[in-house]
């Protein structure tokens, strides 16, 4: 399977809503979007963050790609804190007008891209991703590579801000593509889906414990397919298919069929999701959005250490 680029085919109304006749890809070339960015119906909107060292409004202001605007992954209100935890995807009518003062509405191919530093920062890209995919916006992509792949082609940047006309931005939730602590919980007990843990292998068997979780370890039955597996060499790129599919193979992770993807705060199972659900076409994976910082606050709720270590002196 290879991700390939098409053309942007003109929005068909439909009882008021944009619905493009066919999907973009879901990963565009730096080549593309340099031919593209500045055309009517696209929308690209510049991610970077400290996130993964990829930067803030300071770096955009210096280079950027023509006709992105700016929204810090980090601070501009993408994630929130829900309930005690971290990194929770926020209420709908927050999301509406975040996107809708951006200047994009329904009918615009969103083209979203990070810094391309590494995985981590990779994962922002996948997250806004996942978030629009929430709302009900199918008409969207990420650049692959990132600004890093860009900038390495010697294509064109622009200095100082653009902006966009703010507009409507109407949601349409999917809750498909998202798992809740009580799916989870019955996940854990049936094995109804596979579990898929994308954080560094230190954390999933115990040895690391992130500062936002309560506790150490991995769900029961949870397999660890690391996200610096998901890009080339950790980096901006995302690996092919068949990459993909023998890493997959290798950390005994099912390639389809009902899978959860999750992390400390569904940063990192965004990046998950999108090579199952968006490169392998697996269409029946979850995110969840609480991961461990979520299920570890409820000590009812088991986790398995695979490393336990004896005490330090």
């Amino acid at each position: 399977m290879k991700t390939k680029n098409i053309l942007i085919l003109a929005p068909l109304l439909v009882a008021g809503t944009a619905v493009a006749s066919a999907a973009p890809p879901p990963l565009v070339s730096a080549q593309w979007v340099a031919a593209n960015a500045c055309k009517p119906g696209v929308a690209v909107i510049d991610i970077r963050s400290p996130v993964g060292g990829g930067g803030n409004l300071y770096t955009y202001l210096r280079g950027h790609i023509p006709c992105a605007v700016y929204s810090n992954y980090k601070t501009a209100g993408w994630r929130v804190k829900s309930h005690g935890v971290v990194g929770m995807l926020p209420p709908t009518p927050k999301l509406e007008k975040l996107i809708g003062d951006l200047g994009v509405g329904n009918a615009n191919h969103v083209v979203i891209y990070s810094a391309g530093t590494n995985a981590l920062d990779m994962g922002s890209a996948t997250r806004v991703f996942w978030t629009f995919k929430m709302l009900g916006d199918n008409n969207i992509s990420i650049l692959n590579g990132g600004y890093a792949g860009y900038v390495a082609k010697k294509l064109p940047v622009k200095r100082g801000k653009h902006t966009r006309k703010a507009t409507h931005f109407a949601a349409h939730f999917q809750p498909q593509y998202l798992a809740t602590e009580q799916d989870v919980e019955h996940a854990v007990n049936s094995g109804a889906a596979a579990l898929v843990d994308n954080r560094p292998h230190a954390q999933y068997i115990g040895v690391v414990t992130p500062h936002m979780d309560k506790r150490a370890g991995t769900l029961p039955g949870a397999k660890n397919l690391p996200q610096g597996w998901i890009t080339v060499n950790d980096g901006g790129a995302f690996r092919s298919p068949a990459q993909l599919e023998a890493l997959y193979k290798v950390a005994g992770v099912p390639v389809m069929g009902k899978q959860i993807t999750f992390c400390n705060t569904g940063h990192w199972a965004s990046l998950g999701w999108f090579a199952s659900s968006q490169l392998l076409g697996n269409k029946d994976v979850k995110v969840y959005d609480g991961s461990m910082a979520q299920w570890t606050r409820n000590s009812k709720l088991p986790l398995v250490v695979k490393v336990k270590l004896p005490a330090s002196h």
